[in-house]
């Protein structure tokens, strides 16, 4: 009976040790991030809601924007989604859509904006994005543009009723697209490129702006941190620079960005801080009770 005193002890640390290694491994697997598979291409979408500072006739503008994030099937040769993918065929391709609701009040009136852009999933087979479609709304009018990826270039149409703007459709070469970088980001963030880039500048700023879109030269540089990561891209033509950050951890929920220029004789910032992500089937909550989700993601009323 001597070895008792020994055992038991021994027997006790054992079962101690197993316990302390089933907690530890438990708690790893729960911190686990999910994979692309899980996150993305399971059903769900995301909805971010974000305070904005917008810049705007030579001031900052307080208003909010709403980012979602939805896979989706779509038509290669019509790029537009998809309604039957399972008879599609090769036509179909995976991509990942985001879609940027942008709303802010300047003096008496109101802007509204809406852009689309559609980003493949697989970036090795299908390095550029197939399709943007931009609105801005205010109480003058509206302006409307959509970019189609063709085989050899992108094809941009305006409607604008803006003189100088008119109907225009024109050709773009193929080149990053800075309306894309957030999908590219949510996808793959090593995929965005650096040093030295041609880029095609923002749809939504060129149209505010009344800038004419085209290649422009510029410096892009990725920054990984421990928890945030950043992209920075310095427009070397319009003396413009933007800076978006978001979670380096996967899935890359963007946490705001910046969008620095001169008007009016002043250079300021637009700013996009994250307020709510919410990984949830938007498109289902219609209904008057889910107006209380609009309060989780503090969006106003």
């Amino acid at each position: 009976m001597k070895y008792q005193p020994f055992f038991l002890p021994g027997l006790l640390f054992s079962i101690l040790l197993l316990t302390t290694s089933y907690i530890v491994l438990e708690k790893t697997v729960q911190e686990d991030p999910p994979s692309f598979e899980e996150y993305w291409l399971k059903g769900n979408g995301e909805v971010n809601s974000y305070a904005l500072k917008q810049i705007r006739y030579g001031e900052i503008h307080e208003g909010e924007v709403i980012l979602t994030f939805l896979a989706e099937d779509f038509s290669r040769s019509k790029q537009v989604r998809l309604d039957y993918p399972e008879k599609a065929g090769s036509d179909a391709v995976k991509v990942l859509k985001v879609n940027q609701i942008r709303k802010f009040t300047t003096g008496i009136y109101d802007y509204s904006i809406l852009q689309s852009v559609f980003t493949p999933i697989d970036l090795k087979k299908y390095p550029n994005s197939m399709k943007i479609t931009t609105s801005i709304q205010d109480w003058s009018g509206h302006i409307y543009s959509q970019l189609n990826l063709r085989p050899y270039q992108f094809i941009l149409q305006l409607r604008s009723y803006f003189e100088s703007e008119g109907d225009q459709e024109f050709q773009l070469e193929k080149a990053l697209l800075e309306d894309e970088i957030w999908n590219l980001i949510r996808v793959d963030p090593k995929a965005l490129p650096e040093g030295s880039i041609q880029i095609i500048p923002s749809i939504i700023t060129s149209h505010l702006r009344h800038y004419a879109l085209g290649l422009e030269e510029a410096r892009a540089k990725l920054n990984i941190g421990k928890k945030t990561s950043t992209y920075e891209v310095n427009f070397l033509d319009s003396d413009r620079k933007l800076k978006i950050s978001f979670q380096t951890e996967f899935p890359h929920v963007i946490e705001g960005w910046e969008e620095q220029y001169k008007e009016a004789g002043k250079r300021l910032t637009t700013t996009a801080t994250l307020k709510k992500s919410m990984q949830i089937e938007y498109w289902h909550r219609h209904f008057n009770s889910d107006r209380k989700l609009r309060e989780e993601l503090q969006l106003g009323k």
